[in-house]
């Protein structure tokens, strides 16, 4: 019997030795934890890279002493490696073109653009805290629940709608969750882009009725910037955003003069003491008067009609439905206030001559928000005086259910396979949007 001391537990552990059939074999005893040891328990740590809360930072450079007198020998002269010789240090090479794929961005002290006030950017991958409240908070915005009655009417005509729409919408749906890949179930970030790119499909199917239509164009992949004074602080929306209806000519307002005036009266919801600039990207190096629309000078369809989102389920990037609408109010807001400033400059007005309006349609596949907002005024440094409006239609269901096969439990069919609770209001909601300024 030998004894051996366990230095951390501070037990002992017995080791038996027998000998069965002329072979020598080691018994030890279990532990109370099922071990045969109680050096060999598990332990949980959080000391994983990914599970770790701090980030792995890398190991600074190792500095090199160089003493004035004394050259180091090197292996440089007979060009291979020699043990016990110093690594030759060589001069790095300049370019005499330039090459974006070798590109060393200058030290940040020294880069250009750098200024003591910080900027705070919201952009594609924005996840605003407070939601739509934030959102209206950094727009100066007021919030109208619903959309307008006068858009609503617009899909309510007979002669403004799709010849057998209910069945042809239907079938997009079906089209976007069962015919689009031979799967077994469609990924939600291809059937989304592919329903809304169907009902596009099938709004635009009105042009021949409608000529105004034809003065659109889709845009896709183009870069916004808009720059303002909030308070003491300065923002920017930066950054490529979903599809674009552009347009030959500017949408209406929605709201007569009066009612703008009316505005002054509100008061913005404040959500203290949480900040205002939470969650937002804050930056030192900036310019100082960012301000695009995306588009060049001269372009035949320079007014944002309507912005299309969808909203994958992205690994990277996910948003609750209060961040997403938030995203979709900054971006209405970014494409109205880049076109008030090519109009009207970037000087503050306290109220606009024509309001700039910019319609969006967010969608993850089944759920749609609808919002259209209304730029007033450019002037936004301060709480006091009008504010703009916005209108917002949230989580409108297309459909209730999608399934390629029905949903059985204890022998019953709760859910049919197919398509089932389709909701036409929301695609009258949908094509409202689309023939607003065409009508």
């Amino acid at each position: 019997i030998n004894k051996k001391h366990d230095e951390n537990t501070a037990k002992t552990t017995i080791i038996m030795r027998k000998k069965v059939r002329g072979v020598l074999v080691i018994v030890r005893p279990l532990t109370a934890h099922g071990s045969s040891s109680s050096s060999s328990r598990r332990h949980f740590s959080l000391h994983h890279r990914r599970l770790g809360g701090r980030a792995v930072l890398p190991k600074p450079p190792r500095e090199k002493v160089h003493i004035p007198g004394l050259e180091r020998v090197t292996y440089a002269d007979r060009m291979y490696y020699v043990p016990g010789l110093a690594k030759p240090e060589s001069p790095r090479w300049e370019r005499d073109y330039s090459d974006p794929y070798r590109y060393r961005s200058p030290p940040h002290s020294d880069m250009p653009l750098l200024k003591e006030k910080p900027c705070y950017l919201f952009h594609q991958r924005s996840n605003a805290l407070e939601g739509v409240k934030q959102a209206l908070w950094l727009t100066k915005t007021k919030l109208i629940e619903g959309l307008p009655p006068q858009l609503l009417s617009l899909a309510q005509d007979p002669a403004h709608q799709i010849p057998d729409q209910d069945e042809r919408v239907q079938n997009a749906i079906k089209h976007a969750r069962f015919w689009d890949t031979t799967e077994p179930k469609t990924a939600q970030d291809r059937y989304s882009k592919m329903l809304l790119q169907n009902l596009l499909h099938l709004c635009a199917s009105l042009h021949p009725s409608h000529p105004a239509l034809g003065r659109r164009l889709l845009s896709e992949k183009y870069s916004l910037a808009a720059t303002w004074n909030r308070g003491e602080d300065l923002f920017q929306i930066r950054g490529q955003n979903g599809l674009l209806c552009t347009s030959m000519d500017p949408l209406p307002a929605l709201s007569e003069a009066q009612q703008v005036e009316e505005t002054a009266e509100h008061t913005l919801e404040s959500f203290y003491p949480v900040s205002p600039t939470i969650d937002l990207q804050q930056v030192n190096v900036y310019h100082q008067h960012m301000n695009s629309t995306g588009f060049r000078e001269g372009y035949p369809y320079p007014h944002a009609h309507t912005l299309y989102f969808d909203d994958p389920k992205s690994p990277r990037c996910t948003l609750r439905p209060e961040q997403f609408q938030a995203k979709m109010v900054m971006f209405a807001f970014g494409n109205a206030l880049a076109r008030a400033y090519l109009q009207y400059g970037t000087e503050p007005l306290a109220q606009l001559e024509r309001p700039v309006v910019v319609q969006v349609v967010g969608t993850n596949g089944r759920f749609f928000n609808f919002l259209v907002f209304q730029l007033n005024t450019t002037d936004l440094s301060e709480d006091s005086g009008v504010k703009n409006m916005v209108w917002l239609e949230k989580d409108s269901e297309l459909y209730e259910y999608a399934k390629v096969r029905p949903l059985i439990k204890k022998k019953e069919v709760l859910v049919p396979a197919g398509l089932a609770g389709y909701n036409p209001e929301t695609f009258r909601k949908f094509l409202s949007l689309y023939l607003h300024g065409a009508v």
